[in-house]
């Protein structure tokens, strides 16, 4: 079982596209994805987890479970930046320190994936408000971020106030994307919802529903 998983793992077309983009570096390639391009795909899969997320959370009974899932979903969000940016900040400048640690506090999509394959192999099951869990972990990790490199950034000769680091951090791109979204899939109709459902779910890893109405995520 864990052999056939570790060959499924290795012969995903991600992993296979991501080796690609590595042997294109290695042997000086000029193939490259336009910026334009990047950044879209980078707003898409924020898009689709908050919107997922958002749907997930709505369908599911607001239990004592989910409330204490979220809560600490975003104290961990909120805590790693914090004691990872001063750990960093010793060797790397304050701008990098920031970002690492806000990268290190909110969660990767291809961890959650591949965590929750995991999880199915071994017949493990999880409720969908998980999903949701992930997409509010990004913000407070991006904000805690924004407020360290803004307070301890010695060289900006016009250090920001508490007032505008919370506007940039609310703001910022991403974490108005994903909240944004999360929003949206909460108060959308659901039959209006799977209007869009190829482009929110199928592109972006497929759901599967279960007899005990929990939801499973499988790589596809």
């Amino acid at each position: 079982m864990d052999f056939q998983l570790l060959i499924s793992n290795i012969t995903n077309p991600t992993l296979l596209f991501f080796l690609l983009g590595i042997l294109a570096v290695r042997v000086k390639s000029d193939l490259e994805i336009p910026a334009s391009s990047a950044k879209f795909i980078s707003l898409y899969l924020l898009f689709s987890i908050g919107f997922k997320g958002g749907q997930e959370l709505i369908h599911s009974p607001l239990t004592e479970e989910i409330i204490w899932s979220c809560v600490a979903g975003l104290v961990v969000a909120s805590v790693i930046p914090l004691y990872t940016f001063f750990i960093l900040e010793r060797r790397l400048s304050v701008a990098d320190a920031g970002a690492v640690a806000a990268a290190y506090g909110s969660v990767s999509a291809v961890t959650f994936v591949t965590a929750s394959t995991v999880l199915e192999s071994q017949g493990m099951v999880f409720g969908g408000h998980m999903v949701a869990v992930m997409a509010l972990m990004e913000a407070p990790a991006i904000i805690v971020g924004v407020m360290l490199m803004s307070i301890y950034d010695k060289e900006n000769d016009a250090p920001l106030s508490m007032r505008d680091v919370l506007h940039h951090s609310f703001t910022n791109g991403s974490v108005l994307m994903i909240m944004g979204s999360l929003i949206v899939g909460m108060i959308s109709d659901e039959k209006a919802a799977m209007g869009i459902k190829p482009f929110t779910t199928d592109i972006f890893k497929g759901r599967r529903q279960t007899p005990d109405c929990t939801f499973r995520w499988r790589l596809v």
